[in-house]
């Protein structure tokens, strides 16, 4: 053990929480939870995200870092007219899918084959809004909302990992500074939630979950793994995580998945010269979540006092790499431009028809104008013949 593990540990546990926790809180207003739901959602996901790091990372010695669905959230705070009940059941039925992708290697494909351009798009109009409210955000408060996006840049310039950290650190002290007060700390409680199912929010929230968080979560998370000397069995890991967005969920906590950026912070020489040792990492990585369960309910009652604009600009900024990158990948292929367009432009649009969500909407159109000059090919060579 060394003291480089620790650190490594440490750092990505607190990047990956303290910079997107705010989307947990803005998913819980969207769906309109309690603040006791906010609480057992924040405790619920952290308590999944140890035993699964410990689990798997201990069992294939791999450094198997898990984190909550970034994409996911983001789809779950653009979301309308969705109980939290409905919500709970979508969480089901993604998890129920993960176990089953896991399970079953055809699955695994299936998702891997979905073109990058579509998955992309589709990505890239989720988390358009969030960069859109932060921009709006600075219309109304600009002496608040402004230095800290340029805080942002500046930080970003020697640590883009610490960039939204610095944002809400300074961003916090300030509104307190303004008058905001904070919460009396509050013991974490694991409340349960009903669920239920609605086709609508199954195939508008459920499916798309499942989809966002296999290709911009899962699949990245293993190529950090490959690229670092890994051979990650891909079935185990999904399926894993899987088991326990589904246990999690009846407590209100989205899914979990493989992490990618932050796994980055554990996976490489820096945490430790030797590979086979670095998977020593779920421990003080583990650690710091179960104290994050512990402060569950407390640090959501935080999250939740503090202004709306400061949660839309740091929900914001810490998107707004992930956006570029799916931009990027939406683009990158010029046969791909058009149906991925089109896929972000719906998607974005936060259009719903039959009760069901723009993102699904997004990704079938997508998919449509990708094959359908495919189709109609081979519908003339068919005619012709």
């Amino acid at each position: 053990m060394r003291f480089s593990i620790f650190s490594s540990a440490i750092v990505a546990a607190v990047v990956g929480f303290g910079s997107t926790l705010a989307l947990i809180i803005a998913a819980a207003i969207a769906l309109d939870a309690t603040p006791e739901q906010t609480g057992s959602w924040v405790t619920a996901i952290c308590i999944a995200k140890v035993f699964e790091t410990l689990i798997l990372s201990w069992r294939h010695r791999i450094p198997i870092i898990t984190a909550w669905s970034t994409a996911g959230l983001a789809l779950i705070g653009a979301s309308s007219g969705i109980t939290m009940g409905e919500a709970v059941g979508s969480f089901l039925l993604a998890a129920l899918l993960l176990v089953a992708t896991g399970l079953f290697r055809p699955l695994t494909t299936l998702v891997a084959r979905i073109p990058p351009s579509v998955s992309a798009g589709m990505l890239a109009g989720i988390l358009l809004p969030f960069a859109m409210a932060a921009a709006k955000a600075a219309q109304f408060e600009p002496h608040f909302v402004l230095p800290l996006a340029a805080l942002f840049f500046l930080v970003r310039l020697f640590s883009a990992p610490f960039a939204v950290i610095a944002v809400l650190g300074i961003g916090v002290v300030w509104a307190l500074l303004a008058g905001s007060t904070l919460p009396p700390p509050e013991a974490s409680t694991l409340t349960w939630v009903k669920p239920e199912f609605s086709i609508a929010a199954l195939i508008g929230l459920g499916v798309p979950i499942y989809l966002v968080t296999m290709a911009s979560q899962n699949l990245p998370g293993m190529a950090v793994l490959k690229a670092d000397g890994y051979d990650p069995p891909a079935g185990p890991i999904v399926a894993v995580t899987g088991f326990f967005s589904f246990l999690s969920a009846f407590f209100g906590a989205s899914t979990t998945n493989l992490a990618a950026i932050t796994a980055a912070i554990c996976t490489g020489e820096d945490t430790h010269p030797d590979k086979t040792k670095r998977w020593l990492v779920a421990f003080p990585y583990a650690a710091c979540y179960a104290l994050f369960a512990f402060f569950g309910a407390s640090l959501a009652a935080i999250f939740a006092s503090l202004p709306p604009t400061l949660i839309a600009l740091i929900a914001g900024l810490a998107l707004l790499a992930p956006l570029a990158n799916a931009a990027a990948i939406a683009l990158a292929e010029p046969a791909g431009r058009l149906p991925a367009t089109a896929t972000f432009a719906i998607t974005a649009s936060g259009v719903a028809f039959f009760g069901v969500g723009a993102a699904f909407w997004g990704l079938a159109a997508g998919l449509t104008l990708l094959f359908l000059p495919n189709l109609i090919g081979r519908g003339r060579s068919s005619a012709g013949a």
